[in-house]
C-alpha cells in the first residue's frame, strides 16, 4: 500500500486526511465484530510485541534510536506491560451491552469513539504505541500513532508487526497506522485536528497542543515521584524496592522515584540500607559535579539522562569512586526552582531529604510536587496505614502507593490493583482531563437506554428538614 507521503508529498493535512480516511474504512469493516473477534484482535496486537524475538528486537531498536534506557529492561517492559494490559482487557466487555442496572432502569451499550490520534514518547517507542493500540481496538476504534521523532523507527517497526498480526487473523490492518517520516509538529498537529480523540503521552507541550486542537483530548502529566520512608518502615525491604524501581530502564519512567524523604529517627539506618541496595552517597563536591553534569544551561543534559550508571558516573568524573553502586544519592538541601535536585531528573540520581516529623515529611512532599509532578503520584514505605491514608486525604495526587516499588506498581502491577498502562492522568492539578490510569473505558462512547422505574421522589421534609431545623425556612 502506498504511503500518504508518497502520494501528497509533505502536505501534512493531506497525509493525515488519508490516514484518517483509511482508519474510518477499517473501522467500518470491523464494526460488526463481536466480543470474541475484538478480543482476538487485541490479543494479536499484544502478541506482536510480547513474542520474545519481537520484544528483544524492539527493545534493542529503542535504545539505538533514542539513546534512552537499556535493552534488557525494555524487553521486560515490552512484555510485562503488554501481558498485564492484555489480562485487564480480556476481563471486560466492550461490545454491545456492557452494564445493566435494573434498579435504575438503565442498560449501557458500548460504542467506538472513532479514529484515535495517539502521541507517544521517546522513552517507550514500542511499549506505549502497542499499549494504546490495544485499548483503542478493544473499543473497535482505529488508531494513528504520532511517535516522537527519535522513536519513529522503533514505532514504525512496532506498527508493522501489529499490522501483520491483524492481517494474519483477517482483521483490517489499517486499524493501526503510524505517521510517515519525518514526524514534526506540523503533521502531529494536523493529526490532532483531524482525528476524533487525541491521547497524548509525552512532553507537556504536546499535551497542551492536544487540548488546544479543538478535538476531545486526554493528556497525562509529568512525574517527579517523592517517596516517604517513615519510622515504621521495613528498611531493607523499602531500600531494595526503591533501588529496583529507580534503576529500572535507567529511570526513564515518569513513575521512577526522584526523592526519598526519610524520618529523622531512622535516617541513618535507612541510608545504610539504601547504600546496601546500591546507592552511592555523594559528598558536597561530588554533588556539585553531578549537578553540573546533569543540567547544562538550565536543561537536562541528554547525553547523560537515562544512561547506564557507568556512563553517568564517568561523565561526572566519579567512575573511579562508585565501585559496585547502581545509582547516586544526593542530600537535599532545599526545594524549589533554584534547587534542581528537587525536580524530575530522568537519571540514576535520587535526592534524599531528612524530615524531623511525619508532618514535616508531608510538607516536603507537597513542596516537591509544587516544583513538578503535582497530581501524579506519591509513595510511602510504612507499617502505619494511618500515614498512607493521610497522604491520600491531604495531598493533590492521583495515586498513593504503599510499600511498593513505584515503577512496578504505579502503571499497574500483578500485586497492584491499578490497571496496567503507560499513561498516568494527573487530574486538573496538572491540567489533565483524567485523574486515573489511562484504560479502555477512555476509548468508549456509551449509550444509555433508560426505561421507566417506580417513582423515586422524596418529600420536601426528607431533603430540607435538617436544613430548616438548623437555619429556618
Amino acid at each position: 500500500m502506498s504511503q500518504p507521503a508518497e502520494i501528497f508529498g509533505r502536505d501534512p493535512v493531506a497525509i493525515v486526511d488519508t490516514l484518517v480516511r483509511r482508519g474510518r474504512v477499517a473501522m467500518e469493516a470491523f464494526a460488526a465484530s463481536d466480543q470474541a473477534q475484538v478480543d482476538e484482535a487485541v490479543t494479536a496486537l499484544a502478541w506482536a510485541i510480547y513474542k520474545p524475538k519481537n520484544a528483544e528486537a524492539l527493545a534493542a531498536m529503542a535504545v539505538e534510536d533514542t539513546g534512552l534506557g537499556n535493552a534488557a529492561d525494555k524487553v521486560v517492559k515490552n512484555q510485562r506491560k503488554t501481558f498485564g494490559t492484555l489480562r485487564d482487557l480480556m476481563r471486560v466487555k466492550s461490545v454491545g451491552i456492557i452494564e445493566e442496572q435494573p434498579e435504575l432502569g438503565l442498560v449501557k451499550y458500548a460504542k467506538p469513539v472513532g479514529v484515535v490520534g495517539a502521541v507517544t514518547p521517546s522513552t517507550n517507542p514500542a511499549a506505549t504505541p502497542v499499549n494504546k493500540a490495544m485499548m483503542a481496538i478493544k473499543g473497535r476504534n482505529a488508531i494513528v500513532i504520532a511517535p516522537s521523532p527519535a522513536g519513529l523507527p522503533t514505532t514504525t517497526r512496532a506498527v508493522a508487526l501489529m499490522r501483520a498480526e491483524l492481517e494474519k487473523i483477517g482483521a483490517p490492518a489499517d486499524l493501526v497506522q503510524v505517521l510517515p517520516p519525518p514526524v514534526d509538529k506540523a503533521i502531529t498537529n494536523a493529526l490532532m485536528a483531524a482525528c476524533d480523540l487525541v491521547v497524548v503521552t509525552g512532553s507537556q507541550s504536546n499535551v497542551r497542543a492536544a487540548y488546544r486542537s479543538g478535538t476531545p483530548a486526554i493528556g497525562v502529566g509529568a512525574g517527579n515521584v517523592p517517596v516517604i520512608i517513615d519510622s515504621s518502615a521495613k528498611l531493607d525491604t523499602a531500600a531494595a524496592k526503591i533501588a529496583a524501581s529507580k534503576c529500572f530502564d535507567n529511570a526513564t519512567s515518569c513513575s521512577s522515584e526522584n526523592a526519598a524523604i526519610i524520618l529523622d529517627d531512622v535516617y541513618d539506618d535507612a541510608m545504610a540500607a539504601l547504600e546496601r541496595a546500591g546507592g552511592y552517597l555523594a559528598n558536597a563536591a561530588e554533588k556539585e559535579a553531578i549537578r553540573d553534569t546533569l543540567w547544562v544551561g538550565g536543561k537536562l543534559n541528554r547525553s547523560v539522562i537515562a544512561k547506564d550508571f557507568e556512563v553517568l558516573a564517568a561523565e561526572c568524573g566519579l567512575d573511579d569512586k562508585v565501585g559496585d553502586a547502581k545509582f547516586f544519592m544526593v542530600g537535599g538541601t532545599g526545594i524549589g526552582p533554584e534547587h534542581p535536585f528537587s525536580d524530575e531528573k530522568l537519571a540514576l540520581v535520587l535526592t534524599v531529604y531528612r524530615a524531623k516529623t511525619f508532618s514535616d515529611a508531608v510538607d516536603k512532599v507537597r513542596a516537591i510536587m509544587a516544583v513538578k509532578g503535582r497530581g501524579h503520584s506519591v509513595g510511602i514505605h510504612t507499617q502505619e496505614m494511618a500515614h498512607a491514608r493521610r497522604l491520600a486525604e491531604e495531598l493533590d495526587t492521583a495515586r498513593v502507593l504503599v510499600n511498593m516499588a513505584h515503577t512496578f506498581g504505579n502503571g499497574g502491577g500483578f500485586d497492584s490493583g491499578l490497571n496496567f498502562t503507560l499513561s498516568m492522568g494527573c487530574g486538573t492539578w496538572q491540567g489533565n482531563s483524567i485523574s486515573e490510569n489511562l484504560n479502555y473505558r477512555h476509548f468508549l462512547n456509551t449509550t444509555h437506554l433508560a426505561v421507566p422505574i417506580p417513582e423515586d421522589r422524596p418529600s420536601e421534609e426528607a431533603l430540607f428538614g435538617a436544613y430548616w431545623e438548623k437555619h429556618g425556612k
